[in-house]
């Protein structure tokens, strides 16, 4: 689709004082979708045009004492021996707000794969400070004290699926810690590590959303 959203997903993080170690996550609000909701099982628009690439899974975003990092996953869970999703043609957005009103967007990152023939490559722009990076998935890219990976990944979403349906269709609950459906399978995703001072207006809370968008046509 030019320029039309496919799938938002939001957070917020806290950024005040740790309570658990390190690290502090508040979730005030959260707009997602179920982890393993394709466009497919959702929209019977993309009934005959599913696209997986755009399709995201989660956005996460967390603190430690000296950095914040979001990471974006889409284009999964696949088997662990499937090559990552880079296509060349969706563009994917995190959004940050740190003013205080979760609408705007004061840090606007893009991410834009590409192929030079051999690698797949990945394109950053929008970090703080009007930074950007680029240079092959896999790798770990530095630019002005921020950290950018963009590659597989595997699936931190933990669930259990037959527990969840067992649950449904008897009426008690028939969860089990040791079951992870996801367990095994990967994501292809972006994770940005980013100093706090260069994101943090004051102690309060940022605002962290994504979205996934198609060029050339509609979805």
């Amino acid at each position: 689709m030019s320029s039309a959203i496919s799938r938002q997903f939001a957070a917020a993080v806290a950024l005040g004082a740790a309570i658990l170690g390190l690290a502090s996550i508040s979730h005030r609000e959260i707009a997602a979708a179920d982890h393993l909701d394709a466009p497919t099982r959702t929209d019977p628009a993309f009934d005959q045009i599913p696209d997986r690439p755009a399709d995201i899974a989660d956005v996460y975003a967390w603190h430690t004492a000296t950095d914040v990092i979001v990471a974006l996953t889409f284009a999964g869970p696949n088997p662990a021996d499937q090559a990552g999703t880079y296509d060349r043609d969706v563009l994917y957005e995190i959004n940050i707000s740190n003013d205080g009103i979760p609408e705007t967007t004061e840090v606007p990152i893009r991410i834009r794969f590409g192929h030079d023939g051999n690698r797949p490559g990945v394109q950053v722009t929008g970090l703080p400070g009007g930074a950007s990076v680029e240079g092959p998935v896999e790798e770990t890219l530095a630019v002005n004290g921020m950290l950018v990976r963009a590659g597989l990944f595997d699936d931190p979403f933990y669930f259990d699926l037959q527990g969840f349906r067992e649950t449904r269709s008897m009426g008690t609950l028939r969860f089990n810690n040791q079951r992870d459906f996801f367990a095994g399978q990967n994501d292809t995703g972006v994770v940005i590590q980013i100093p706090r001072a260069l994101i943090q207006a004051q102690p309060r809370l940022i605002h962290v959303w994504s979205a996934a968008s198609r060029f050339g046509g509609n979805l």
